[in-house]
């Protein structure tokens, strides 16, 4: 009976998810009004845009990049944007394709996530500007959003104009 445990194992447990790495792969801070921008007051409009990114580098390894990108606005006038991609290398193995959509589109942009926050709110505040300590994302909620909208885009007729 062991015999038939063995040959029958679950594919579950022949998954693999571990962290190679975590680094900074792109940063980029313009504050294009200083210091014009700090003798006004500091009642800033903040812009907040997300995106990922992933590919694999060799079989079970995969990059993922997340992109924040900050605007903060007084007026018509821009105080600072800052972009950062935090990028990381992880192993993913034992996957079917559909899992592997929500691991590179939610699972690792949640790991990604706290360090990119760091890497904007320490940005910021050495460019001279009061910390900006980005919300928690739900990623696991934006990543569905984004499948429901692939599927209605499917199954939506074409159209010519």
């Amino acid at each position: 009976m062991s015999d038939e445990n063995t040959t029958n194992a679950n594919p579950a447990n022949e998954r693999e998810f571990a962290i190679q790495k975590i680094y900074l792969k792109d940063v980029s801070f313009e504050a294009p009004t200083t210091p014009a921008i700090f003798q006004k007051k500091w009642e800033p409009e903040i812009g907040l845009q997300l995106g990922n990114n992933a590919i694999t580098l060799s079989e079970g390894v995969h990059e993922v990049v997340l992109t924040i990108t900050v605007t903060a606005k007084i007026g018509e006038e821009t105080a600072y944007l800052c972009e950062v991609k935090q990028a990381g290398i992880f192993t993913i193995k034992g996957y079917v394709d559909q899992e592997m959509g929500m691991m590179a589109g939610s699972y690792c942009p949640n790991i990604l996530f706290p360090y990119a926050r760091e890497a904007i709110s320490d940005l910021v505040v050495k460019g001279g500007f009061p910390q900006m300590l980005l919300a928690p994302v739900n990623f696991d909620a934006l990543y569905q959003q984004h499948m429901q909208q692939a599927q209605k885009q499917q199954a939506a007729p074409e159209t010519t104009h």
